[in-house]
């Protein structure tokens, strides 16, 4: 049987491609090397599936997206934030927006959506085939032939949709195998890196603060001792490093500077001028006769944090406050408002929810996903070189890039 299209990998692109091309009526062959569809889809959103943000396409802040993000307007002009909830409604999934615009099914559960998708490509008469791996591509003349299974079985069509994502948390099966195939194919593959992770830094002492977090912390990223990028949000300390919101949404763009030496200085009273605060500080130290430096401490920064204090500004504990010198006041104020650890590396793919880097977006139509190089051959989601910060930005290039490339498959 030759198919009219092959869909190599079934998470969300790769659903939504087969599902929109079996609504045009194509004979489609959806293939996954796991034993079950949407594997890494149950893990999105701690298990509840953020399934998109409400200002995913938005043109004003579509440039969270870095770089590349120009490519998108086509895709979401085809299918935007509020056609993908109408496309959930129909299949019985009823979702809700959250705080910061997140967008999850109101029964909080990925796999309510994993059973929808697989309901309708049932229902679409979708061939899946489970449990088996992809091993080859051929391609000939600008046109892809067939595909060879790692069982060596050969499987013919007349187009071939590519969503088999990138290589973050491998374990759910994303390990990088479309990077090969395209590559052999002759498409260009801009580095993949890990995205959306923690970072290592190389000062030991955070190990002091391990699960330490804090709000609102102003975050600035130096390279080589000029800052590049300031950001405010949460943080949480880890034992070799930091991580939490802002510093997962900091980790794509730490990741490109990381060829040069970078910093993070981190300020714990962001929302304190330097100079207000030194200020203040010198006023409740002058204000209070025999207070000690610890019950002070103790009445600004979580207890955790006091050692390191102690440790960074060499000024004893049981000081009494009032006699704390200007130049031991500055040194304080320093380590509270001008923190700085050095990024060693970003923690690994198996720790990262997005693989930054990808296939060349210039090889791509963006109003199609179809192939430069090969008429027949289209490509969605995290394969592509493109990706978003958390809260649900990157299951929507999944939803998208899907909906098109399923959508513009060459039927005869």
């Amino acid at each position: 049987m030759i198919y009219d299209v092959i869909v190599i990998g079934g998470g969300p692109a790769g659903m939504m491609s087969a599902i929109q091309a079996s609504n045009r009526g194509a004979s489609v062959l959806l293939v996954e090397k796991n034993n079950t569809l949407g594997f890494k889809l149950l893990a999105t959103g701690n298990s509840r599936c953020n399934i998109s943000n409400i200002s995913a396409d938005n043109k004003q802040i579509i440039d969270v997206y870095g770089s590349n993000s120009k490519f998108l307007f086509s895709a979401f002009n085809k299918l935007n934030v509020n056609n993908t909830l109408s496309f959930f409604a129909d299949l019985g999934v009823n979702t809700k927006i959250e705080d910061n615009g997140r967008i999850f099914p109101k029964s909080n559960k990925a796999s309510d959506v994993l059973l929808a998708l697989s309901e309708q490509l049932e229902e679409n008469n979708v061939e899946v085939m489970l449990g088996l791996m992809v091993k080859e591509i051929v391609g000939n003349d600008k046109k892809i032939e067939k595909i060879i299974m790692g069982n060596n079985k050969e499987i013919f069509a007349k187009n071939f949709i590519i969503a088999s994502g990138g290589k973050s948390y491998p374990k759910t099966g994303s390990t990088g195998d479309g990077y090969s195939w395209l590559t052999n194919l002759g498409h260009t593959i801009n580095n993949p890196r890990p995205a959306l992770t923690p970072i290592v830094v190389k000062e030991k002492i955070v190990k002091q603060l391990e699960g330490l977090s804090f709000k609102n912390i102003g975050i600035n990223i130096y390279q080589n001792d000029k800052k590049v990028i300031n950001r405010v949000g949460d943080i949480i300390f880890t034992a070799d490093g930091v991580s939490g919101p802002v510093i997962i949404d900091l980790s794509s763009a730490i990741g490109v500077l990381l060829s040069e030496r970078v910093s993070l200085h981190i300020d714990f009273f962001s929302e304190t001028g330097i100079k207000e605060f030194e200020e203040k500080m010198q006023n409740d130290f002058h204000s209070s006769n025999n207070k000690m430096f610890k019950n002070y401490l103790s009445s600004v920064v979580p207890p955790k944090f006091l050692p390191v204090i102690f440790q960074l500004t060499k000024i004893s504990e049981e000081k009494i406050i009032n006699t704390i010198t200007k130049e031991e006041r500055q040194i304080l104020v320093k380590v509270l408002k001008d923190f700085i650890l050095e990024v060693k590396k970003l923690k690994g793919f198996d720790r990262a929810m997005i693989t930054a880097g990808g296939v060349d977006v210039k090889e791509i139509d963006p109003k199609t996903m179809q192939s430069k190089l090969y008429d027949n051959l289209f490509l969605a989601g995290e394969i592509l070189d493109l990706d978003g910060p958390t809260g649900g930005y990157n299951l929507q290039v999944c939803w998208s890039t899907g909906y098109v490339a399923g959508n513009n498959i060459i039927l005869s």
